[in-house]
């Protein structure tokens, strides 16, 4: 999937767990970072290839790109996995842990909830399309749904450009809408 089909569906299911949790308060801080983890969290398993935001905006990204991406075992590999997940959320968390000094007004227990279904929300995704993923490492066997390949959705072709992403566009206003109370009931919640 393209980087902006998992902007969307990570925020897609950051939106589903946070319709089927009661009402709770929030700072405005929290609900700001927890909504920027959540889309770090979208995209950070894909950091195993050179061509990740993240090493396009940094100054010879693409070369510690390359570096992280073998040492990762390549595209698709240890990122894309359940011991992958573990090992970004462990170092969320204990990222969480250190800042959190600086950071008095914000629940860190939100927002890693809200990187990690981020990054939850990326592997369902590639799952869907032709590569699969290793969800059992080490067991080399990538995974995909369906589970004959040829039914599976291309990366940034036609079927993730005009039907994938537009079903997300469209659910979302679907469960904002068919929401709308109780959005308007948590908003009153955030301080």
């Amino acid at each position: 999937m393209t980087g902006r089909t998992h902007d969307l569906t990570a925020i897609t299911a950051l939106g589903i767990v946070v319709l089927a949790q009661p009402i709770r308060t929030v700072t405005l801080a929290t609900a700001i970072v927890a909504v920027f983890a959540n889309l770090v969290g979208g995209v950070t398993p894909d950091i195993d290839q050179p061509t990740a935001p993240l090493w396009r905006n940094l100054p010879a990204g693409k070369y510690f790109g390359r570096v992280f991406g073998l040492l990762n075992g390549g595209h698709r590999f240890l990122t894309h996995s359940l011991v992958g997940l573990a090992l970004f959320g462990f170092a969320a968390h204990w990222f969480l842990v250190i800042i959190s000094p600086i950071m008095a007004k914000v629940d860190i227990g939100l927002v890693w909830w809200a990187f990690m279904i981020g990054m939850a929300s990326l592997l369902v995704m590639d799952t869907l399309t032709r590569e699969g993923v290793p969800w059992l490492l080490p067991v080399p066997f990538k995974f995909g749904f369906p589970p004959i390949k040829s039914l599976r959705i291309t990366t940034g072709k036609v079927v993730e450009k005009f039907a994938v992403f537009p079903i997300l566009i469209i659910f979302n206003a679907l469960l904002y809408f068919g929401n709308y109370d109780k959005i308007v009931s948590i908003s009153r919640h955030i301080n």
